[in-house]
């Protein structure tokens, strides 16, 4: 089989609350989405996109943010409040998209058109998930799971101050049911009907947040866990973060994550946000 190349990109930072990433057990909404937290105290983390060359075709895991968010490269409040859509989203969480890095830009200095994607995989529809789906529209499909599309419609305050249609509007996403059962809820999508690629419900986080396991013909996999965690250091010491739509469920699937990271057959275990990341290759 012909191998399967995995491209770690960043497509700009975020700066969030530190109890938004590692608020653990008992942190609440208020406290992870840092109203009240000290702009010295804000933490600046990586927002990963991950490119996969697959034998099967060319797949885009996650779109980070849109170039709107930082139109000259730099930070923007202006443009990211209109980018976003949301005052309570940008006081949540900065960002900034640095000059050459969203995701379209990054694909273009490696000679690739969206439209020569065969999947763009969302793994759940937060903003710096999604964000820069416009840039990537005509890519051949779009998925994400039908239970993430149902909990972003739902009417809580929590979900309407989180999710806002405008960064999905118009393009055609499709929506994916479970035809397995890997992982902590027992609910997977196998892309390709191989285990090559599978997207693997980690509830809690929110309701549809998937996973992504690559695997290559002897078994050896990396798994890109989104935001179950938010660095290595998550899953080692079990620290939950802050924002969640279940806790109990929240931990169920850091626990996974756990065990998938430590099996010897795990060439890499990245969580989308995790500081210690850099951009880089790996060759399954």
């Amino acid at each position: 089989m012909e191998k399967i190349k995995i491209h770690v990109l960043h497509t700009g930072k975020v700066c969030v609350s530190p109890y938004l990433p590692f608020g653990g057990d008992d942190c609440g909404i208020i406290r992870a989405s840092g109203l009240f937290v000290r702009k010295s105290d804000r933490l600046w983390l990586p927002v990963s996109s991950y490119l996969i060359e697959h034998p099967k075709g060319r797949l885009l895991v996650d779109c980070g943010w849109s170039r709107s968010m930082s139109p000259a490269g730099k930070f923007d409040r202006r443009a990211q409040i209109k980018s976003l859509g949301s005052l309570l989203l940008y006081l949540t969480n900065q960002g900034v998209v640095e000059s050459g890095a969203a995701v379209d830009e990054q694909l273009a200095s490696m000679g690739i058109k969206p439209e020569s994607l065969d999947f763009v995989l969302l793994t759940h529809l937060d903003c710096d998930h999604v964000n820069g789906l416009s840039a990537v529209r005509n890519a051949a499909r779009i998925l994400v799971s039908k239970e993430e599309l149902a909990g972003s419609r739902k009417c809580s305050p929590v979900v309407r101050i989180r999710y806002r249609k405008k960064w999905w509007k118009g393009i055609r996403l499709e929506t994916f049911g479970w035809n397995g059962t890997e992982g902590p809820a027992g609910k997977s999508f196998d892309l390709f009907g191989d285990g090559s690629v599978v997207m693997i419900n980690i509830p809690g986080h929110s309701d549809g947040q998937c996973a992504v396991k690559i695997t290559n013909e002897s078994g050896e996999y990396v798994l890109l866990f989104a935001d179950g965690g938010y660095s290595g250091k998550s899953w080692r010491e079990m620290i939950l973060p802050g924002i969640s739509m279940d806790k109990a469920q929240q931990k169920k699937s850091l626990l996974w994550i756990k065990e998938q990271s430590e099996d010897s057959r795990c060439v890499e275990s990245l969580a989308n946000h995790d500081p210690d990341a850099v951009p880089h290759v790996i060759t399954l």
